[in-house]
């Protein structure tokens, strides 16, 4: 930067550029333009120079950043074909292009999987090959990635592969699962390309079919590696593992190998490949990995790319024209001013000097602003380069980890060999022991045994030596005696020699002393003698104990290892034998196995065709079925234009029904098609599903159309078009299920919509007061039931309130007419309470007769009309009961009128009329509750009856009668008043005949209401519903009357 700048201004503005950037940009000029023309929205293949250009523009700049700095700016969302081709760009940079290439892809990974989501959600043929293509790249930079021995362009050597599989049996089986999932996604994206074309020879020649073709061949060269390195972890993982284990690797494999041979066939018999790539030939049967000398037959499919003759490159300026044009004129003019001067002939010094300042300061901007962009640039791939580092030692983070672990493991292993060492040397230490004590023992029983003769010999000699003293004891003996003898003949011959027999007897004494001396020595001896012997005998007992022990114990060992030698022989023989037969039975078991599999290879190809026959025939009657209904969806359809079809109507819930069951009906629709796209073998669920879908359907169709004849334009015209929508989708729907290639992709979605369009109209033609949920129905009984009774139970106490007031406050007439009008009252709430009490019973004694298996909640739900009705009754009672005694009570105060009380009446009998008919629809006429609910009835209206005459009395007896006197009128005065009369009399039926009118407007709108939906009332007060009856009644407004329903 810094020599840049020291250049001089004059050397700067003569220049063109620094060589170094007009190369950069040379180089970004050319890798655009080979871009732009390599991936373009043409449905035509991309040019193989232009791809050459773009990998080599990947080895210039040692990566992908060029190519992914022009890549993100593509419109790929706005053309599936522009997504394609750089899908196929982008595979072949990743096979060819320079070794960072992955990592720059890795960066961009995001990119690539927003393409394959955006055109994997529309329903487009080039959009659904750009979302399997972009999940095989993003499985290829995963790999890759994850695997950085094999580069993309999948070329190892087999002991790179050997190394990389390694000896762990996990590592070697994760492996071989990637290598699967790798295939897996390049054969799907074949299948997906083949299932769109004709593959015939012709077809293989337009340039729409060769754009869908020319990505094959990148397939094609990872397909050949990635077989060729699954075979050999395949023999691998079967030379560890026993061949139960892999019975699902071989069945995927065995999978994969049918669909890359029909792959690897349909491509060579295409004119297209043949001159671009030379496909090998697969065996016409999978390896067989359960005979491991199978590997040697196994061969290497190699793919050849012929050398083709160089494409005609197109000319590229590599000056810039436009500079050289707007240089020469410009040194032109600078030679001509200086040859001639300025054009007016004055030479001014300042202003050439300005001018040539003025240019050097643009060259400089210029120059600056080269630099700028040139440092920015060098900024990014700096940027990209510390980003590439920062992987890189993340992956060297990673691979330290994995050594880290590794080197754990080694641990764990070696400390687990260092025991199992230590285990063996102390059982060899132990073994040694146990020979040394044999040998110990062996020594000690030896010494044992010389001890043994050495004691025998001592008491051999002891008894020696006993003899010697007992011989020497008898001589003693034997001298005593003869002393005795001597001293008797010393006796006699005392007194003769007296003298001398002292002297000698003085001599015997000292020789008794010492031979007595002697003796008690020997005895000593002896005793000690027969001390030593005793003990002597002791230990040889012991040693003899010991050493019979010690013999039986080797006595014992003998025979144990004799039985011990006997039984290996045996077991020897055995094994032999068994050797024998099992090689017998393995010759056998093969030979059978061989018979066994070519009967297995007959009944195969039996099944095979036999299955293919039952997919015929389950095909087959799978379109009669939708012949069939789409013969009765034409004929449902008829009906919408039908003038004959005008007289027939039907109601909204019946319609709703309808509906309701054909959209449930696709639930089993979509379950019986997705099993017969699982298995085309059975299409019995789906034959069962579309006819009673069509059947629905038309159902539906058809009372659709009824039911629009009673509805309002507007709702009729839309129920119609929505009927004739759904018909049309329906059609849709059928003719997609005849079409063998539509059939696994057709969908119920716009069925379910338009069905769910009839739903909505159905419900907003359906009287609004159904409204509500009928499981709520069942508890909606026992509340208003509930609160009726509670409502004549407060009237009840009411009542008495007022009695008792009535008695405190007035007195005379007026006390008499009010406790008579209270008591009639009070015996119409208990009549009414009775009658409330007999039909709650009544209906308990209908829903236990009617429900069967089913519950309360589910009866009442199923009769939901007659439930309706009921509630309806029940508020209207426990309505009329509260005005009555409200009534009542502003009678007794003098502040109602009499005949607000009679209307109440008349009102109360006719509630519990209508309660009556509701309950007695559905009860059987045996019945004992009717006839006492009947019975109630009539109690009811008697006393009914009681409260309007008693009221009507109290009226006649309280009201004071004007004397009407015309005695002191004069004749004129008595014309006048008759006149004025007559005008009252005409303006009062001229009011009744309105009030009659309006009356009758008010029952005509209530009526209207009381069949439709009216909304609960602000005040939450229920309103009765009216009831037939003669006479002119004052009712309340209509706003305090609850909505009834028709039993």
């Amino acid at each position: 930067m810094n020599s840049i700048k020291s250049v001089p201004a004059r050397v700067l503005s003569r220049r063109g550029g620094h060589s170094l950037e007009a190369e950069r940009e040379q180089f970004d000029k050319s890798q655009a333009i080979s871009i732009s023309k390599a991936i373009n929205t043409q449905e035509a293949p991309v040019k193989e120079k232009h791809a050459r250009r773009i990998i080599l523009g990947t080895h210039h700049e040692k990566g992908a950043f060029t190519f992914w700095s022009y890549a993100i700016g593509l419109p790929l969302p706005s053309s599936a074909i522009l997504s394609w081709k750089f899908c196929h760009v982008l595979h072949k940079v990743l096979r060819d292009g320079h070794p960072n290439v992955l990592q720059d892809c890795q960066r961009y990974r995001s990119n690539i999987r927003e393409t394959g989501d955006l055109w994997g959600h529309l329903h487009d043929r080039y959009g659904q090959l750009v979302s399997i293509y972009t999940r095989l790249l993003l499985t290829k930079i995963s790999f890759h990635v994850k695997h950085p021995e094999f580069p993309p362009g999948l070329e190892v050597s087999d002991e790179v592969l050997e190394k990389t599989a390694g000896t762990d049996v996990n590592n070697i089986f994760q492996l071989t699962v990637e290598m699967f999932d790798y295939l897996d996604c390049e054969l799907k994206l074949s299948e997906s390309v083949f299932r769109q074309l004709n593959t015939s020879m012709a077809v293989s020649q337009m340039s729409a079919v060769q754009c869908r073709l020319a990505p094959l061949i990148q397939v094609i060269q990872d397909c050949s590696h990635l077989y060729h390195y699954s075979v050999k972890l395949m023999f691998k993982l079967h030379s560890c593992l026993p061949a139960d284990t892999l019975q699902g690797h071989r069945d995927r494999f065995h999978e994969q190998f049918r669909s890359l041979k029909n792959f690897f066939k349909k491509a060579s018999d295409m004119l297209y490949f043949k001159r671009l790539i030379q496909i090998p030939r697969l065996p016409e049967s999978p390896p067989n990995f359960l005979r491991a000398s199978a590997l040697a037959e196994h061969v290497k499919p190699v793919v050849v790319i012929p050398e083709e003759a160089p494409e005609d490159e197109e000319p590229e300026n590599l000056i810039e024209i436009s500079t050289t044009s707007t240089t020469e004129p410009q040194i032109s003019s600078d030679l001509f001013e200086q040859t001639f001067g300025p054009p007016n002939g004055v030479w001014d010094d300042r202003d050439a000097q300005i001018e040539s300042l003025k240019k050097e300061v643009e060259t400089l901007r210029a120059e600056m602003e080269k630099i700028k962009l040139e440092a920015q640039r060098y900024i990014t791939q700096l940027k990209a380069q510390v980003n590439s580092l920062e992987g890189e030692v993340e992956e060297q983070r990673k691979q330290k980890q994995k050594a880290l672990v590794d080197n754990e493991q080694l641990r764990d292993e070696l400390e687990r060999l260092q025991r199992v060492k230590q285990d063996s040397d102390r059982s060899q230490r132990l073994c040694a022991e146990a020979e040394k004590k044999a040998n110990a023992t062996e020594i000690r029983y030896t010494k044992l045994k010389e001890k043994h003769s050495e004691l025998i010999n001592t008491h051999a000699e002891l008894l020696r030596k006993n003899a010697d003293t007992a011989k020497q004891l008898t001589v003693t003996q034997q001298s005593q005696e003869e002393v005795a003898r001597v001293k008797e003949q010393l006796a006699f011959q005392v007194e003769q020699v007296r003298r001398e027999a002292e002297m000698k007897l003085e001599d015997q004494s000292l020789q008794m002393e010492q031979l007595r001396q002697e003796l008690d020595t020997r005895r000593e001896e002896l005793e000690q003698a027969q001390r030593s012997l005793s003990h002597a005998k002791q230990a040889g007992v012991e040693l003899s104990a010991q050493v019979d022990a010690l013999h039986a114990e080797k006595e014992a060992l003998r025979r144990s290892v004799s039985e011990r030698e006997c039984e290996l022989l045996s077991t020897r023989g055995l094994v032999e034998e068994k050797e024998l037969q099992l090689s017998q039975e393995a010759d056998k078991a093969t030979r059978e196995i061989r018979e066994l599999q070519g009967r297995l290879l007959e009944k195969s190809n039996q099944e095979q065709s036999l299955q293919q026959k039952l997919l015929e025939d389950q095909f087959g009657v799978l379109q009669e079925t939708v012949r069939e209904a789409q013969e009765m969806l034409h004929d449902a359809m008829a009906k919408l234009d039908d003038p004959l079809h005008l007289r027939c109507t039907s109601s909204p819930d019946y319609l709703l029904s309808r509906a309701q069951a054909a959209l449930e009906s696709t639930d089993a629709l979509e379950k019986g098609h997705a099993q017969y796209v699982a298995s085309m073998a059975d299409a019995a669920g789906l034959v069962g599903a579309l006819a009673l879908f069509a059947h629905l359907t038309a159902d539906t169709i058809v009372h659709g159309s009824a039911t629009s004849h009673l509805a309002p334009t507007d709702h009729a015209d839309r129920l119609t078009e929505t009927c004739r929508e759904c018909g049309q989708r329906s059609l849709q729907y059928l003719d997609e299920l005849k079409d063998r290639q539509r059939l696994g992709s057709a969908e119920l979605g716009d069925v379910r919509g338009a069905l769910r369009g009839v739903l909505q109209l159905a419900q907003e033609l359906r009287p609004k007061s159904l409204d509500i949920k009928q499981e709520e129905l069942g508890d909606m009984v026992e509340k208003e039931m509930a609160s009726t009774s509670e409502a004549i139970e407060d009237a009840v106490r009411r009542i008495e309130e007022m009695m008792s007031q009535a008695r405190n406050e007035s007195s005379g007439v007026k006390l008499e007419v009010n406790e008579r009008i209270l008591n009639s009252c009070t015996d119409l709430m208990k009549a009414i309470r009775l009658l409330v009490t007999t039909s709650t019973n009544l209906q308990k004694e209908i829903v236990e007769s009617g429900r069967g298996a089913a519950t309360t909640q589910e009866f009442y739900a199923k009769n939901s009309r007659w439930t309706e009705g009921l509630i309806s009754a029940s508020k209207a009672v426990g309505w009329g009961a509260t005005q009555l005694v409200e009534a009542a009570d502003r009678v007794v105060l003098h502040t109602g009128k009499y005949e607000e009380l009679i209307v109440c009446s008349h009102e109360i009998a006719a509630s519990t009329a209508q309660l009556v008919a509701a309950s007695k629809v559905k009860a059987e006429k045996s019945s004992r509750n009717l006839a006492r609910l009947q019975e109630c009835s009539r109690n009811v209206n008697e006393m009914a009856a009681n409260v309007v005459a008693s009221t009507k009395s109290g009226q006649e007896q309280i009201e004071e009668k004007d004397t009407m006197d015309f005695s002191g009128m004069s004749l004129i005065k008595l014309k006048k008043e008759e006149m004025e009369t007559q005008v009252k009399v005409l303006e009062l039926e001229k009011r009744l005949e309105g009030e009659r009118v309006r009356l009758g407007e008010l029952r005509k709108q209530h009526y209207v209401l009381a069949g439709g939906c009216e909304d609960a009332p602000e005040d939450g007060e229920a309103r009765p519903a009216p009831a037939p009856r003669r006479g002119i009644l004052k009712k309340p407004p209509i706003a305090q009357k609850p909505g009834l329903g028709q039993p």
